[in-house]
């Protein structure tokens, strides 16, 4: 029994959305994550996939997408990407009435892992535009958008603080913590997201969204303040589950 996650599966059965425009990595992609998520996971895990599941924008256009998702081994546990179109993050629990048994979505709710609760959101990160000289450093970055990133954070933060908050009514006290979008951006040393990971001292925070090897390093990686930080961005991992928990 093992925890396990991916992020941006990026499928697209039934939409004509073909990522190979998005480097060699991405080539005949879902055929990747069928044969590794199939040689890793045990049919006893969990698998938390992190976001952008399928390019259909209504759920009748995810339906293939879906079944296969359902067809790969373990316990499936999906979050919000912000690609993802056909989940309206306040009827969540529509989705989990549907697909009963089959599928878990993870938003204002928990799921439970032995004794660890997982919890998680969408989340937000301010992507810029971010204005460089000629050495290619930072001089300054778009005001209005950034105002607006901060709404859009302080809204992630109260759905990941209800998260949190129905978990610990339940009698939960260790975390594990999903996110779609990084934690920080490249300009930020910590966040509120990195703040409430640490405020409920969560054993590790699990991100994906980052695409291309100049953007794998836009946010923590590895061991910070206690906390350990895992990018499970499919391309980053070549499509193969990052363990998150023995």
């Amino acid at each position: 029994m093992a925890l396990y996650a991916l992020g941006d599966l990026h499928l697209s059965f039934q939409a004509d959305k073909p990522m190979d425009a998005f480097g060699k990595v991405w080539k005949h992609h879902e055929r990747k994550i069928e044969k590794y998520v199939n040689q890793t996971v045990g049919a006893e895990d969990t698998l938390v996939l992190t976001g952008d599941h399928s390019w259909g924008r209504k759920l009748a256009e995810c339906r293939e997408d879906f079944a296969f998702i359902e067809r790969l081994p373990g316990h499936k546990i999906l979050l919000r990407g912000n690609h993802d179109m056909f989940w309206d993050a306040n009827k969540t629990e529509r989705l989990n009435e549907a697909f009963d048994g089959r599928l878990f979505f993870l938003q204002n709710n928990y799921a439970a892992y032995r004794e660890y609760a997982l919890v998680g959101t969408k989340g937000f990160t301010f992507e810029g535009p971010f204005y460089l000289n000629r050495r290619g450093s930072i001089i300054g970055w778009d005001e209005e958008r950034e105002e607006q990133a901060k709404r859009l954070v302080d809204r992630e933060m109260r759905r990941l603080r209800l998260s949190f908050q129905k978990a610990e009514e339940a009698g939960y006290r260790k975390f594990i913590m999903f996110l779609h979008y990084p934690p920080t951006n490249i300009l930020e040393q910590t966040s509120p997201f990195t703040e409430i990971a640490e405020e409920y001292h969560v054993t590790a925070v699990v991100y994906s969204h980052c695409h291309g090897e100049s953007r794998f390093g836009d946010s923590i990686r590895g061991d910070f303040h206690g906390i350990r930080y895992l990018l499970v961005s499919g391309d980053y991992l070549n499509f193969r589950p990052e363990l998150v928990l023995p």
